[in-house]
Parts: structure tokens; sequence; C-alpha cells
């Protein structure tokens, strides 16, 4: 997020050294998040300048699971939200993606674990061992060392008979994850840059889609996105406009007609 930041509004970033987040939540289900990804990001804001005594101030957060379209297949959503307490502005930029390694296995044996490892991107991306899916006893986090991977599985062997490993996904050890709130980033900067066309001010962006792409065999309106919304939170000004990557037709895959 930094880098893009500051190269294109001019900040400088920091992180207070006793900024504690997780106390909004943990992704590993130690602390429960009380609040949807864009309250909790706001939340951060809010602390992070109390914390500091700056009045700008931006934050992320993330939900991982199944996809809201296609059940079957992983997806995460990403929010990041700037405040800026003295102008009084609070801007949000959401994205939806399907590129991430997000997945978890219950583990057997040595084989079972290397496959998953492979499978996710170990070691550069991080691993959290644990006995259970949502067991926080003896829960391991953060793990991109071999060596380590081996010792704890079979100490939770040991203590409990079976493994359960996923894909940590805090964002220091999942680039996948750093790479897609660089991308929503790199939107939200995008917007803020962008004045709305009535009154001027800054944020004028996409905040809501309209479904209803027709499919490309059919004909018949599928669940994908036609168009998109643009509108200003300072004075309502709203728009429709087609979609930005000018695709004109659905996958008849994804179409309830064809494929129901």
């Amino acid at each position: 997020m930094a880098p893009v930041l500051e190269e294109r509004l001019g900040v400088s970033c920091l992180v207070p050294d006793d900024l504690d987040t997780d106390r909004f939540g943990t992704f590993s289900g130690e602390i429960e998040r009380r609040d949807d990804p864009r309250t909790t990001a706001g939340r951060k804001c809010d602390l992070a300048m109390e914390l500091t005594g700056c009045t700008l101030a931006i934050a992320s957060e993330g939900s991982y699971g199944p996809h809201p379209a296609i059940p079957w297949l992983p997806a995460g959503e990403e929010w990041v939200v700037l405040v800026d307490r003295q102008r009084g502005w609070r801007f949000s930029e959401r994205i939806l993606t399907r590129q991430t390694n997000f997945q978890g296995r219950e583990i057997t044996s040595r084989e079972d674990l290397a496959a998953f490892a492979q499978a996710v991107g170990f070691p550069d991306h991080g691993i959290i061992l644990r006995a259970a899916p949502g067991d926080t006893r003896d829960l391991i986090k953060g793990i991109c060392r071999q060596e380590d991977l081996d010792r704890y599985m079979e100490d939770l062997m040991r203590r409990h008979g079976k493994v359960f490993a996923e894909t940590d996904m805090r964002a220091l050890f999942n680039p996948t994850r750093m790479q897609q709130i660089r991308l929503v980033t790199e939107s939200l900067v995008s917007r803020i840059l962008q004045g709305c066309p009535h009154c001027g001010l800054p944020g004028f962006g996409v905040t809501g889609h309209i479904p209803g792409l027709p499919c490309g065999l059919c004909g018949l309106p599928t669940r994908a996105v036609l168009s998109q919304v643009l509108s200003c939170d300072h004075c309502g000004h709203r728009e429709e406009r087609p979609r930005s990557d000018g695709r004109t037709r659905e996958d008849p895959m994804y179409c309830d007609h064809c494929n129901p």
C-alpha cells in the first residue's frame, strides 16, 4: 500500500509500533470479528489516528471463503478505507477476487502435508497448523520453514492425534493477498483523484454494479455484471456506465438457463 500512496498522493506512510489491530478480530479465529470488513477497516483508521495524532489514515480488511456466486471456488473480499479527519472525508474501495491460495485440509501423513504445502505456495506463503478447523488450542501461525512445519505437525499429532493445515491469510505471510491489497489500493487512489462531474469534489467512483450481462449462447440475462454504478459520497450524483473491461457477453458456463 505504502508505495502506491506515497507515489500518487505525495504522502509519507508510517505504522505506529503499538497499533494492535487484532482487537478487531483475527483470521485464525482466536478473536471473532464483530463488524463487517468495511467498518473494521474504518475502526483501524480511527485507532491509528488516535495513537499518532495524524489526521489521515488508511487501513485494509479482508474476508476469505467460498465465492458468493460460485460456491465451489475460493474467493477473497478486500476492503481499503482512507479517512481524512481534517476534511471529514471517508473513502472506501472493494475488490472481490478469485486470485487466492485460501484453503484448508485435514492432514494424516507427511505426504498429505507436502502436497498441501506445494499447493498453497509454501514457503513463500505461510501455513497455520491446528488440531481441527476452528480449534484454537495449540494453534501455530506463520510457519514459513520446512523444519518447523514438520516439527509442529509431529507435535500436534502426538497431542491430538490429528492435524488441520490452512493458509495463513495475514497479509505479511501471504504475497498473493498482498497483491490484491495493492490492486484495491490503486483503485481507491484512482477514485480519490477523480473529481465528481457535478460538484468537483474527489472520490467519484464505482459504488455498485447492475447484473444482467447477456449469455453468449442464448442471449438471456445472467448474474454477471452488465454495468457499473458510479456515485459521489458528497453530493449524491449518480451515473450508470458500461463495464470497464468492454465485455458484452457472458460465458454460457455461468448462465442459469444454459447451465442450470
